[in-house]
């Protein structure tokens, strides 16, 4: 079990303040109330959701410290997309778009901006639905969602735009990189996991069809 501590946070996010550290805490105490009523994230992973959600989402602030405009494709328990809105709060300007379908866990996403003031917005439509509603993000982030392949397809109007994608990826990453490059050429940066020895923070840029 990791510590809850602000060293551990500032470990992987980099310069984060003592009030987000602790407004993180509340939202941790926050999540396992409501996961066990709608199972936001599978049981097998909630003892330790510091270390395995919260510290592995917050990595993508240390990455990517000076971009405003976010937006985090199948929100879903929040991680990365709630976590990073807690970092982006000391960031003057800056906001992320949740984009989540499931209506509860839309919900939870929303009652958690709702009472912790977040920078943040949800969408609650499908991805492939809610390009026209997210206007020009600097950086899409998913976690947990799909294959590479699938994932550029759906950030695909952003990541063509301009934008650059900062994905969680685990021990098979090498995999789903080949295989999207059949359809797409980028530009690819991989940043090791500080959370996962096995696993990978893939940034993308300059996507463009193959």
């Amino acid at each position: 079990m990791s510590s809850m501590s602000l060293e551990s946070l500032q470990d992987a996010a980099g310069p984060v303040s003592r009030e987000t550290f602790d407004r993180l805490v509340a939202f941790e105490q926050m999540f396992q109330k409501w996961n066990r009523s709608i199972n936001l994230v599978a049981q097998s992973t909630s003892g330790d959701v510091w270390q395995r959600h919260i510290l592995d989402s917050a990595q993508l602030g240390r990455i990517e410290p000076q971009a405003t405009r976010w937006v985090d494709l199948g929100s879903g328990a929040g991680f990365p997309g709630l976590v990073m809105a807690f970092l982006l709060a000391e960031r003057a300007g800056a906001s992320i778009d949740l984009v989540e379908s499931n209506r509860k866990k839309a919900s939870f996403l929303q009652t958690v901006v709702g009472q912790f003031s977040l920078p943040a917005r949800v969408v609650a439509r499908r991805i492939d639905n809610s390009h026209a509603l997210v206007s020009t993000p600097q950086i899409v982030t998913a976690r947990a969602l799909a294959s590479l392949s699938t994932l550029l397809d759906l950030s695909a109007p952003w990541l063509i735009s301009g934008a650059r994608g900062l994905f969680h990826k685990g021990r098979d990453y090498r995999a789903e990189v080949q295989e999207s490059v059949h359809r797409w050429s980028f530009d690819l940066v991989e940043h090791p996991s500080v959370t996962d020895p096995h696993g990978v923070i893939l940034e993308l840029s300059n996507l463009r069809p193959a």
